[in-house]
């Protein structure tokens, strides 16, 4: 056998380390990702709190951020923060 069939060879294991590499790569992007929803929906909720909406309102709008987490941060992002944003440059 030549040395360069030797050195191409893989090893035995070579399979399940490659999959639990892929595996731990993909689940740090999933924590990273998961920190970065969980961060902006603590953020929509206080931007919900501290607004400058009548006191209902900011009632709905904390009880739909709260119940549909990232989603319901997102509807308010697009929704409600953006009219008010609009509103107060106006």
């Amino acid at each position: 056998m030549s040395l360069t069939a030797l050195l191409a060879q893989e090893a035995p294991n070579a399979g399940a380390g490659a999959f639990l590499g892929g595996f731990v790569g993909l689940l740090i992007v999933f924590w990273i990702l998961a920190i970065a929803a969980t961060l902006f929906w603590v953020w929509m909720l206080i931007d919900v709190l501290t607004s400058r909406r009548e006191s209902s309102e900011k009632i709905l709008w904390f009880l739909v951020v709260f119940f549909l987490h990232f989603i319901g941060a997102i509807i308010y992002f697009a929704v409600a923060r953006n009219k008010e944003t609009l509103a107060g440059a106006a």
